[in-house]
């Protein structure tokens, strides 16, 4: 069919920031909090869907990277540099940190499919099924092998959060209701802060060019994207659905979350929870490298490839740290520290710079602006600020 044809950028941004910690951070906020914190998730969707047209929209009027962009605009040399360091760091090493927790979930995933508890040596196949795909160097083997591996994870969480038999009423309300106390707020800001992901804004400007050469195909992007980053809010949505039907209070993860609802529908609970984690772990264990290596070419000018050497160099050296760190079992909890500091940091910069380029006529023209986006940019500005501020009090 030929809508099929558009779908891709979209697709991955979502494979992105549906990983296992979001799948993790779900499940504890409907096992502690039921459906009272859906509210919080259904604002970062919006705001990602939002943050994301903002970025796409840039990428296809400009036909560069976020990143270039700025590099380009930004006239200060030492605001520039400010702003490359920044960057480099934040996701290069913050890819780095999550890759190992990517490569740990889709691990894990396997394990509860196949019922083997260790898991030593399941991270060098994750890690080399992720190679394969990155080392081609073909946006659209990649494009095809992500749709496939979310759509897996969307029907398998989907279908688990069906079986549970939701109260529509409670649902209802924990979606427009505001409701939340001192103990949760952590667990609201971490909801936002798991789907409105720095790197993806990057990554998604890049996305659309290597996918569209034709400003004609903007209205395309954004309805692709808001699809795609709607299928992926109802994945976190239907986990948090599964996990408030489970009243045990020791659920830290998707495979306890698994065992919690074996007594009540069996063991296919497992099987498809234990699919969908495996697909949403090797989801972005492919992202993520990407995502840094199209930074990294966008902050120092590199050619417009990725089958140069020192692209793959980039996602070669983050792949193969969260296999490393997987397989070895070292808990990196310093280097998430510095992770989470520096993009709590970075999205608001960024999410700033974003609504400064798309009211810049000189960079993105009048005719692509739209009624409505400064206020609700505002609104999305102060929501990352308060972000940062967590990644403040995380790490002092």
């Amino acid at each position: 069919m030929k809508w099929t044809r558009e779908i891709g950028p979209g697709i991955l941004i979502a494979a992105a920031f549906i990983g296992p910690g979001t799948v993790t951070l779900c499940t504890i906020a409907g096992v502690s909090y039921g459906y009272s914190l859906i509210w919080a998730l259904i604002l970062s969707i919006f705001a990602t869907i939002f943050l994301q047209e903002l970025s796409l929209r840039v990428g296809l009027v400009t036909k560069m990277n976020v990143a270039e962009v700025i590099s380009k605009s930004v006239n200060s040399i030492y605001f520039k540099k400010f702003l490359i360091v920044l960057i480099v760091s934040s996701i290069l090493i913050g890819n780095a940190a999550y890759e190992a927790g990517n490569i740990t979930g889709a691990s894990l995933g396997i394990s509860a499919i196949i019922g083997i508890d260790s898991i030593s040596y399941i991270p060098v196949l994750i890690g080399i099924a992720a190679f394969l795909i990155l080392f081609q160097g073909n946006y659209k083997l990649i494009e095809k092998s992500l749709i496939f591996l979310v759509l897996t994870m969307s029907v398998s969480f989907l279908i688990t959060a069906i079986v549970t038999k939701p109260n529509l009423n409670s649902l209802i309300e924990g979606m427009f209701i505001p409701n939340f106390d001192e103990n949760s707020i952590l667990i609201v800001l971490g909801l936002i802060g798991t789907t409105v992901v720095p790197y993806n804004i990057f990554l998604h400007s890049s996305l659309v060019t290597e996918k569209w050469d034709s400003i004609k195909k903007l209205q395309t992007a954004r309805i692709e994207s808001f699809v795609s980053i709607f299928l992926g809010g109802i994945v976190s949505l239907s986990i948090i659905v599964t996990a408030a039907s489970v009243n045990s209070q020791d659920v830290k993860s998707v495979i306890d979350l698994a065992k919690g609802l074996e007594p009540l529908y069996g063991k296919f609970a497992i099987y498809f929870l234990g699919i969908g984690l495996f697909a949403s772990g090797i989801t972005s264990s492919i992202t993520a490298p990407l995502a840094a290596a199209y930074v990294a070419k966008s902050c120092f000018g590199w050619k417009k490839s990725m089958k140069t050497f020192k692209f793959r160099l980039v996602w070669m050296i983050v792949l193969i740290f969260g296999v490393i760190i997987s397989m070895i079992e070292i808990n990196p909890i310093e280097i998430i520290k510095f992770a989470q500091f520096s993009n709590s940091l970075l999205l608001p910069i960024v999410a700033i710079i974003l609504l400064w380029l798309v009211n810049n006529n000189s960079i993105v023209g009048k005719k692509y602006t739209y009624k409505y986006q400064n206020t609700f940019g505002i609104i999305i500005i102060m929501i990352t600020i308060i972000l940062g501020f967590r990644g403040l009090i995380l790490i002092f």
